[in-house]
C-alpha cells in the first residue's frame, strides 16, 4: 500500500508545472495520498514555510533547526517524523509530517521533495537568467538610441563654440565662458562615445577583427589622446622590447589601454607617475597601468570591473559614471582575454589585462 502510495506521489509531483508554488502543493499532496494529520515543509532558499493540517507553536523555528542541525527522528508517541532535505550533500530545506507515516517511507518523501524542489529551483534561475538578458538588452538599446541622439547637438555646440572664439572679439569674460563650454562639450562628447562603446561590446555578435598590432606606436596614440586628463601626472612606459607586437583588435585594445589610462589619471595624485607596462609571457600578452591613489579595497576587486559600479574608496573623490572599467572587461573577453586588478598602500594600484596572442578560433580576419 505504501509503495502504490509513493509511486502516485512521484507522478504527481514530476507533473507539477514551472509556474506552480510546488512547496504548497507538496505539503497538500504528502498529506492527500499518505493521509497523514499534518505536514510542514521548509524551503531553504526562499526562506518559506508550507503547511497542511494543523500545527500549533513556531514551525518554522522548529524546521530551520532541522535543517541547521542535521535532525532525523521518528517519534512513535506522538507520530512526528523530522527530515532534511538534501540535495547531495547540501541541506535544502526540512519536513516534519505527523501520522503513520515514518522510518524509510517518511525519508523517501523526504527525497522526492528535494528532488522537486532543486527540479522548481532549476525552472526559476532560468526565468531569472531570461528575465535579466531581456532587460539587459534593453538597457543596451536604450544606451545605444541616447548616445547617437546626443552626437549631433554636442558637434553642433563644439562648432559654434569653436566659431564664437574664432570671431576675436570677444571680452575676457566672454572667452572664458566660451572655453568652459567647449570643454564641457569635449566631456560630454568622450561620455557618449564611452556608452556607445559600453552598447557595441554588449551585443552577443560582435566579432574581433584581428590584426598584426605594433604595440609602442599604439601606447603613444592612447597617451597622447588623453594629454588633457594626464597633466597633473607624469608618465612612463616600460615595454618589455621596441617591437613587441601582437594579433588583435587594434581599436578594441585602444578602448581598453584608454579607459586604464583614463582611469589612472582621474585617481592618480597630481605629481606621481601612472607607468604603463607591457610585457609578453607564453601565449598571452600582459597590459598593466600603474598608478598612486586612493586603495581599493579587496572586496571590490572584481566588482569594479561591473557596469555602473564605482568602488566606496573613490567614489566620492572624483566624479564618474562607473562605465569605464566594465568597457575593459568587455574589450578583454571579446578578445578571449581577462581583466584584474590589485592595490595597497604601499605598491599603488595596477590594473591588468591579459590577451592571448594567439588569435581566437572565429577570430581571425
Amino acid at each position: 500500500m505504501d509503495a502504490e502510495r509513493l509511486c502516485t506521489f512521484i507522478n504527481k509531483t514530476t507533473r507539477l508545472g514551472p509556474n506552480c508554488k510546488p512547496g504548497q502543493e507538496l505539503a497538500n499532496l504528502v498529506q492527500s495520498i499518505f493521509e497523514l494529520e499534518a505536514v510542514a515543509i521548509f524551503d531553504d532558499d526562499l526562506q518559506e514555510v508550507y503547511r497542511a493540517g494543523v500545527w500549533s507553536g513556531d514551525v518554522q523555528d522548529a524546521l530551520q533547526n532541522i535543517c541547521i542541525f542535521d535532525t532525523v527522528s521518528d517519534d512513535a508517541e506522538t507520530g512526528l517524523s523530522r527530515r532534511v532535505l538534501h540535495m547531495g550533500n547540501l541541506p535544502i530545506g526540512a519536513m516534519m509530517v505527523r501520522g503513520e507515516t515514518r522510518g524509510q517511507m517518511a525519508s523517501a518523501i523526504a527525497s522526492v521533495v528535494a528532488i522537486t524542489f532543486d527540479r522548481y529551483h532549476s525552472f526559476a534561475n532560468e526565468s531569472r537568467t531570461e528575465s535579466a538578458r531581456k532587460a539587459e538588452q534593453l538597457r543596451t538599446t536604450v544606451l545605444d538610441s541616447l548616445a547617437h541622439a546626443y552626437k549631433t547637438p554636442l558637434t553642433v555646440i563644439a562648432a559654434a563654440s569653436e566659431g564664437l572664439n574664432a570671431m576675436g572679439s570677444l571680452t575676457a569674460a566672454q572667452s572664458g565662458l566660451v572655453t568652459l563650454i567647449h570643454e564641457q562639450t569635449a566631456l560630454l562628447g568622450r561620455l557618449t562615445t564611452r556608452l556607445l562603446r559600453t552598447a557595441r561590446l554588449q551585443a552577443s555578435d560582435m566579432i574581433p577583427r584581428t590584426e598584426k598590432v605594433a604595440i609602442a606606436p599604439l601606447v603613444e596614440d592612447v597617451v597622447a589622446s588623453l594629454s588633457d586628463q594626464l597633466g597633473s601626472v607624469s608618465v612612463k612606459v616600460d615595454l618589455s622590447r621596441d617591437d613587441l607586437s601582437m594579433r588583435c583588435d587594434r581599436s578594441l585594445l585602444v578602448a581598453l589601454l584608454t579607459q586604464y589610462v583614463d582611469n589612472a589619471a582621474k585617481y592618480g595624485v597630481a605629481g606621481s607617475t601612472v607607468t604603463i607596462q607591457a610585457t609578453e609571457r607564453a601565449a598571452e600578452m600582459i597590459f598593466s597601468v600603474h598608478s598612486v591613489g586612493p586603495v581599493i579595497p579587496p572586496s571590490d576587486y572584481e566588482r569594479v570591473f561591473d557596469l555602473y559600479y564605482r568602488s566606496s574608496a573613490a567614489s566620492n573623490r572624483v566624479p564618474g559614471t562607473g562605465i569605464g572599467l566594465s568597457i575593459a572587461k568587455r574589450t578583454a573577453q571579446a578578445q578571449g582575454g581577462h581583466v584584474w586588478v590589485t592595490s595597497d598602500f604601499e605598491k599603488g594600484t595596477t590594473f591588468y589585462a591579459s590577451l592571448p596572442t594567439v588569435a581566437q578560433e572565429g577570430n581571425r580576419s
